[in-house]
């Protein structure tokens, strides 16, 4: 079995082709899913992990929910303000161990210029060589979010009931795989 601490030191890049950075939004009573398409990352590990670090940079234009009106809608100033706030980013601020594979990454994230804690919970799937002579790492991390707290209040109430149609709280999930800088 990998451990996390058999992690080779030093800098890694996102591969965006193998990377996903997602969300879900209670919408109704359902979900809405979406993706960012355009990111970049650094992961920086270090011969301790919980001395590593992590900064990622989402471009806001590049939501994709399946839905172009949708999305257009997301970009305009009811949501992101991509005009005035084009990006998202996130800085960790630590590293935690949970187990082996298990780690928890604090952070600030930033969003229409207002930033937040954010804490994600981190599962390291691993390390290994890639058929190109490359090294490669893989995590999957899971985080919530409240979009009010960022100044992403746009809501329509339901009639006849006492909620709105999109809830407040985003669920993020990051499928990462970076590569060992040569």
């Amino acid at each position: 079995m990998t451990t996390a601490t058999a992690v080779t030191p030093g800098t890694w890049t996102l591969d965006t082709t193998h990377t996903e950075i997602g969300f879900s939004v209670r919408h109704l009573m359902s979900k809405v899913r979406g993706t960012f398409k355009t990111f970049e990352g650094t992961l920086v590990t270090a011969e301790d992990v919980t001395a590593s670090t992590v900064s990622v940079e989402v471009d806001l234009s590049s939501i994709d929910t399946g839905t172009p009106d949708r999305d257009a809608h997301l970009r305009s100033s009811d949501f992101f303000d991509i005009e005035k706030h084009p990006s998202m980013t996130f800085v960790s601020t630590g590293v935690s161990r949970r187990g082996d594979t298990d780690f928890v990454v604090t952070g600030d994230l930033t969003i229409k210029g207002v930033t937040q804690p954010l804490e994600l919970q981190v599962e390291f799937l691993g390390e290994g060589g890639d058929p190109w002579g490359g090294t490669r790492v893989g995590v999957e991390a899971t985080g919530e979010i409240s979009r009010k707290a960022f100044g992403i209040d746009f809501n329509i109430p339901v009639a006849g009931a006492d909620k709105a149609m999109i809830g407040d709280k985003i669920t993020l999930t990051i499928n990462a795989e970076a590569v060992l800088a040569s």
